[in-house]
């Protein structure tokens, strides 16, 4: 049986990592697509997510929705666990307002 958005919302948490910056460029197109009232409801850490955890949870993107655009600083490691490397990564995000539950026609049955 598939979660409600609700209950996705209320209890599955996402990878978000707490980065203010991140959270800024969020909110600013959050803020231009549904306007200031709906800047309260962001939660980075429940009602955003990339289009494979929406899918994975049972829920697609609605047709012609843009992703919400922002960026993760990824760190690679040596044999010894030493940062060696740290660069920016860009990710593509949708919120919870542009997703929808996939059709029993999408969900693939298992035995």
């Amino acid at each position: 049986m598939m979660n409600s958005l609700k209950e996705i919302i209320d209890k599955q948490m996402t990878n978000y990592t707490g980065s203010e910056r991140s959270r800024s460029m969020v909110e600013e197109q959050i803020r231009i697509k549904y306007g200031n009232a709906e800047v309260k409801n962001l939660d980075c850490y429940r009602n955003l997510r990339t289009f494979r955890s929406w899918l994975s949870l049972g829920y697609k993107v609605k047709k012609g929705e843009k992703c919400i655009k922002s960026v993760t600083f990824v760190e690679q490691t040596d044999d010894e666990g030493n940062i060696t490397k740290k660069y920016k990564k860009p990710v593509s995000l949708f919120y919870y307002r542009q997703v929808e539950e996939r059709g029993p026609e999408n969900h693939e049955e298992s035995d």
